[in-house]
C-alpha cells in the first residue's frame, strides 16, 4: 500500500453505525454502476436511520430496479470489499471527473478548490486480491470491509433536484436503510409498515376529519366537521390549563404593517418564509406568520409595573408562513397554522419558576396524550454566526442559555444540547416526541427572548421606580393544531380517546321498528351535551356495528326488542367489543365521568 493510502477502521460506536450507513452508500453507488455503467454520481451521504445516492441514469426507475440493486449489494457485502482511503491534488479531481464525465462531482471538486483545499480524499472499494471494484470522492468515515455493513435494505425511490435548486437538474434519489443489527432493520420496517397504516392523510380521508383543494392553496387545510371538534376539544383544554395556570387571552389581527416585522427583526431573519407583502394606501402589510410581535403591541398598550408581572399573554392565533412547496406534507407541514400560542413578560428573578412551569405543562400533556417517549433539546446559539443568524449580544447569549439550561436542571428534565439552532433572539427547547409506534415527531418549542422587547421599548417600572425591560417566554406546548392533530392521528391510529372523538356515540337500532326508541335514546344524550348519531340505514346490525367501527365510534348503544321493553341499551366498547345491559343515565353517568377526566 503506497504512503497515500490507508485503511479506514472505525471504532465510536456511534461514528461505527455511521461509518456502515456511508459505506452502504458506496456499495449502492456500485451496484447502479454495474446495472447502468453510464450513471452520473451526485452526493451519496448518511441520513437518520440510512442513507441515499443521487443518480442521473438513462432511464426512469422502477420499484423492481430495487430488488435488483439490493441483490448486488448483498453480492458486494459477501465479497468483503476493503474501503482504501486516498488523497489526491483537488486539481487532478477535477481533470479526473472532467475526463470521465463525471460533472456532478467535478463541480463539488471545483467547489472544494474554490473554498481553498488543494487536496480531497478518494476512497476505493478493493477486493481481497487488490482488485479496484469502485473509487468515490469521500471525506470518510467506512466499515473496515463491505462485509461489516450492518443490515441494510433499500426502501425508497424519490426525485431530488441537485443540490436543491429547482433550476438544475432533476436527479433520481434511492433511499436505504441500515442499522447495526437485523433485528434492529425488522423492528424499523415494521413501525414504517405500521406508519402506513396510521398515515394521518389517510385516516383524516376515511374519517373526513380535513381537506385540502387546489382552488383554495397548496398547504391551506379545510377542517371539516369532524376536524373541527378535534381543534375545539384540545382549544377548550388549553384554555382550560391556562386559566388555571394564572393566562389571560388577547387576540390580534392576521394581518400587519411591515414595520411591525422591521421592529420585531423577523423580517431580515424570517422573509423568505412570510407572504409576499400587499400593498395597501402606499404601505406594506404582511400575512401573520407569528403572534408574538403582536403580543408585544398588547404589552405596551399601558404602563407596567413589577407587579403587573408575571403576565402571561395566551391566543390560539391562526398565522401564515410560505413554506416551500416541496416541503408540504399533510398537516406536517403547512401554510396556515392555528398556534397554541403564549407570551410570558417576566423579570430575570421570576424567570426560572416561569419556564419549569411551562415544562411542567408539557408533562401534563405528555402524561394525558399516552406520551411515554420524548426528549427535550437545547438548541444553543452559535457565536460564530452572531450578527447574521443570531443578535449580536455575546454576554446575553452565555448568560440566558445558562439560565435555561439551570432551569431544566432544577426542573429534574434530561436535556439534549444542540448547537446552532437557537431561535435568533435566544435559546429554546424543542420538544421531540415519539407516537406509539415509535415514530419520532418534532412537537412544541419552549423559548427565551432576551432581545425583541427590547427593541419594542417594552418595559416595567421596578420597585427601586426605575424602567426595566422584561424577559419575554415563548411558548407553544401543543404546538400548532395541525401538527399535533395530525400527530394524534397517527399515536391513536384515528381511535381517540372518547373526549376528543367527533362522535362518541352511536345508537344502532336492531331494525327500523327501533328507530322512534333510538331517536329517543339519542336526544336524551344530546340534550346532556353528547355528540351522538343514529345509524339508521335498512343495513343489518353486524354491518352497522362494523361501519361505526370503522369511523372508530369509542361507544355503540344496540337497541332492540328486549332493550325497548326494559328502557336500557346495549353497551358495546370500542376496545373490549362487550357488550353491557345499562340503563341510558347510567350509561350517561359513566360517559360523563370518562369525558370530564379525560381518560386514555
Amino acid at each position: 500500500m503506497s504512503k497515500k493510502e490507508r485503511v479506514e477502521v472505525v471504532k465510536n460506536e456511534d461514528e461505527e453505525l455511521h461509518g456502515m450507513r456511508h459505506s452502504c452508500a458506496h456499495m449502492l453507488a456500485q451496484a447502479v454502476l454495474e446495472m447502468f455503467p453510464e450513471a452520473k454520481l451526485g452526493i451519496g451521504p448518511t441520513i437518520e436511520n440510512g442513507f441515499y445516492y443521487d443518480f442521473e441514469l438513462p432511464r426512469t426507475l422502477i420499484p423492481e430496479d430495487l430488488d435488483i440493486l439490493q441483490k448486488k449489494m448483498e453480492h458486494i457485502a459477501k465479497q468483503r470489499q476493503t474501503f482504501v482511503r486516498r488523497d489526491e491534488p483537488v486539481d487532478a479531481a477535477i481533470e479526473l471527473y472532467k475526463k470521465s464525465g463525471q460533472l456532478f462531482k467535478m463541480e463539488i471538486a471545483s467547489d472544494l478548490k474554490d473554498e481553498g483545499e488543494t487536496t480531497v480524499s478518494f476512497y476505493e472499494n478493493r477486493l481481497p486480491s487488490g482488485e479496484l471494484k469502485f473509487v468515490d470522492l469521500c471525506r470518510g468515515g467506512h466499515s473496515e470491509n463491505t462485509g461489516k455493513t450492518g443490515a441494510f435494505k433499500l426502501n425508497k425511490i424519490a426525485g431530488a433536484y441537485w443540490r436543491g435548486d429547482e433550476k438544475r437538474p432533476m436527479l433520481q434519489r434511492i433511499y436505504g436503510l441500515c442499522f447495526a443489527q437485523k433485528t434492529e432493520l425488522d423492528a424499523y420496517l415494521k413501525m414504517l409498515e405500521e406508519a402506513k397504516k396510521r398515515d394521518h392523510r389517510k385516516i383524516g380521508q376515511e374519517l373526513e376529519l380535513f381537506t385540502f383543494h387546489e382552488n383554495v392553496g397548496p398547504g391551506l387545510p379545510l377542517w371539516l366537521p369532524n376536524g373541527t371538534v378535534l381543534i375545539e376539544e384540545l382549544e377548550k383544554l388549553a384554555k382550560e390549563t391556562e386559566f388555571h395556570a394564572g393566562y389571560v387571552r388577547v387576540r390580534t389581527p392576521a394581518i400587519t404593517k411591515g414595520i411591525l416585522y422591521h421592529t420585531s427583526g423577523h423580517l431580515p431573519y424570517y422573509k423568505a418564509s412570510m407572504y409576499a407583502p400587499m400593498m395597501i394606501d402606499g404601505e406594506e402589510y404582511y400575512l401573520k406568520p407569528m403572534n408574538c410581535p403582536h403580543h408585544h403591541m398588547c404589552y405596551a398598550a399601558h404602563p407596567k409595573s413589577y407587579r403587573d408581572l408575571p403576565l402571561r399573554y395566551a391566543e390560539y392565533g391562526t398565522c401564515y408562513r410560505y413554506e416551500d412547496s416541496g416541503a408540504l406534507f399533510g398537516l406536517m407541514r403547512v401554510r396556515s397554522m392555528q398556534m397554541n400560542d403564549a407570551h410570558i413578560y417576566c423579570t430575570e428573578e421570576q424567570f426560572e419558576q416561569e419556564f419549569i412551569s411551562v415544562v411542567e405543562m408539557y408533562l401534563k400533556y405528555f402524561k394525558l396524550f399516552g406520551i411515554e417517549k420524548y426528549v427535550m433539546r437545547l438548541s444553543l446559539h452559535d457565536p460564530a454566526e452572531l450578527g447574521k443568524k443570531y443578535v449580536n449580544e455575546p454576554e446575553l447569549w452565555i448568560k440566558t442559555e445558562e439560565m435555561v439550561r439551570n432551569a431544566m436542571k432544577k426542573a429534574g428534565v434530561p436535556t439534549v444540547e444542540v448547537p446552532n439552532e437557537a431561535a435568533f433572539y435566544g435559546p429554546k427547547i424543542d420538544v421531540e416526541v415519539w407516537s406509539a409506534i415509535g415514530r419520532e415527531f418534532t412537537l412544541a418549542t419552549n423559548q427565551i427572548d432576551f432581545a425583541v422587547p427590547k427593541r419594542f421599548g417594552l418595559t416595567y417600572a421596578d420597585a427601586d421606580g426605575k424602567d426595566k425591560t422584561p424577559l419575554c417566554i415563548h411558548r407553544a406546548p401543543l404546538g400548532t393544531h395541525e401538527r399535533f392533530i395530525g400527530f394524534l392521528i397517527e399515536h391513536f391510529g384515528g381511535n381517540f380517546p372518547t373526549w376528543m372523538a367527533p362522535v362518541q356515540v352511536k345508537v344502532l337500532p336492531v331494525s327500523d321498528k327501533f328507530n322512534e326508541y333510538a331517536q329517543e335514546v339519542a336526544t336524551e344524550l344530546f340534550n346532556k351535551g353528547v355528540r351522538v348519531k343514529v345509524d339508521d340505514s335498512n343495513e343489518s346490525l353486524g354491518k352497522k356495528i362494523r361501519a361505526a367501527e370503522m369511523l372508530k365510534t369509542p361507544y355503540m348503544l344496540i337497541v332492540g326488542e328486549k332493550e325497548v321493553a326494559e328502557n336500557k341499551v346495549s353497551v358495546r366498547n370500542r376496545k373490549t367489543k362487550e357488550q353491557t345491559p345499562m340503563g341510558v343515565d347510567e350509561f350517561a353517568v359513566s360517559l360523563f365521568e370518562e369525558i370530564k377526566e379525560r381518560k386514555l
